[in-house]
Formats: structure tokens, sequence, C-alpha cells
């Protein structure tokens, strides 16, 4: 079985698109749907989910890490894939996850491209089908084995921004073997329409630097904080 875990935070305009494609996965394929809701989470998310029927927590941690760490504790599939709220999937996720796995890889990722036909958002969604210093970002969706999730300790919740880069580089540090599958999600460019093309590549190319170089995960959110509007 697969577990898809999404964690969210006011997300229920997205959920409410998003939700009834897994729930078309969880008819045909053996599969779940966890969604993971901040402690704060205000938007009436839980109370569609309740009417859809689909699993969700109210989680105690704060920060995305903690989220899909709690959800991980209750999911019953032994492969585990996180899936960001504004993320649609392919028709082919599920069958594309297993594929791999079958085929020697413990781990992997999806290429994708922006809900935009703006040239420059093509581009910078032409790289997550190779290897780069982006590859591991949520949007991705990770896809992992339980048992090696586990084994790499789960995310690091001390990492309340990058926690998918930190997980990744963990990853690579233990020789994981991984794949990118070139079959595009969709994924939301809101923040490009609430925030310059230049500026939202600016900024992630300077958190990624930052990272790298050992910054405070707490100065590298306030640092995003400043440079992008989030609030959507």
């Amino acid at each position: 079985m697969i577990s898809i875990i999404i964690p969210a935070h006011n997300e229920k305009e997205n959920l409410e698109k998003l939700v009834p494609i897994l729930i078309g996965f969880q008819k045909e394929t053996s599969c779940e749907t966890i969604i993971a809701l901040s402690s704060e989470n205000s938007d009436g998310s839980s109370m569609f989910l309740k009417k859809l029927g689909i699993d969700f927590l109210r989680c105690e941690g704060k920060g995305r890490s903690a989220q899909m760490n709690e959800a991980v504790k209750v999911a019953k599939g032994t492969i585990l894939a996180f899936l960001h709220a504004d993320v649609i999937p392919p028709k082919s996720f599920i069958s594309d996850i297993q594929r791999t796995l079958k085929d020697d890889f413990d781990a992997g990722f999806f290429s994708y491209r922006f809900d935009s036909e703006h040239l420059f958002l093509k581009i910078n969604a032409s790289f997550t089908a190779r290897d780069g210093i982006f590859t591991g970002g949520g949007d991705q969706c990770l896809f992992i084995k339980k048992t090696i999730f586990e084994r790499l300790n789960g995310f690091d919740e001390n990492q309340i921004l990058m926690e998918d880069f930190e997980f990744f580089d963990r990853l690579k540090e233990h020789e994981i073997p991984y794949k990118i599958i070139k079959s595009d999600l969709i994924v939301s460019a809101r923040k490009y329409k609430y925030n310059s093309y230049l500026r939202v590549n600016f900024s992630n190319m300077l958190l990624l630097i930052l990272y790298k170089l050992g910054y405070p995960s707490k100065k590298l959110k306030m640092l995003h904080s400043k440079l992008l509007k989030t609030s959507y």
C-alpha cells in the first residue's frame, strides 16, 4: 500500500481540488490519503475532510517536518509519498511509484510543470526533469520505502524551512538509489502571481546557498518571510 501524506495549513481551496483526485486513486489502487493539518489550521479543512471520509490529523508539532512525521506514525503503507496541497499528481501517479520501486530504486521524485504558460516558468520547470541543485524540493513529491524513511530517522523537526533538501542530503549521504520520474506533476504558480519572477528566483537561490552554508533554519524562515509574500 502507498500512503499519500499531505501537510497542510489553511489549504482548503487547494484540498478541494486535490482530494477528489486522491479519492479516485483509492478506488482504483491500494493507497490511502492522510492529511496532516497544522495545529493552527483555521479554514474549515477538517469539516470538509470529514464529509469526504478522508483521514486527517490535527498535528501537535509545528512545521511541515513535524506534520509529515506525525502522519508517518499512523500510515499503513509500506511506501510513503509526500505531496504538497497545491500540487496535482498525474493520472499515472500510483503506477509510476510502484514501477520505480520495483526497478531496484528505494526512493524517487517527479519532474513538474507549473499551471502557467509563462515562458520563464516553463524554463524553470524543465530543470526538475534531471538532477541538479534544486533536486529534492518538496514540489517534486518525494516517495520512499517506509523502512528507508525510518532508517533515515524521518524529517528533521528542527529544520523548519528547507526540510526537504535536508532530508535529500541525508538520502544521498546514505547512497539510497533514487529516480526522477518524467511524468509531470502540476504545481501552482501562485507565489509567482504574488511576487515577481526575479524576486522568487533570487529568494530560492539565496535561501539554498545559505542553507548549504549552514545558516540556522529559524533565520532562514525569517528571511523567507521578509523576501516573499506567502499569504495567498
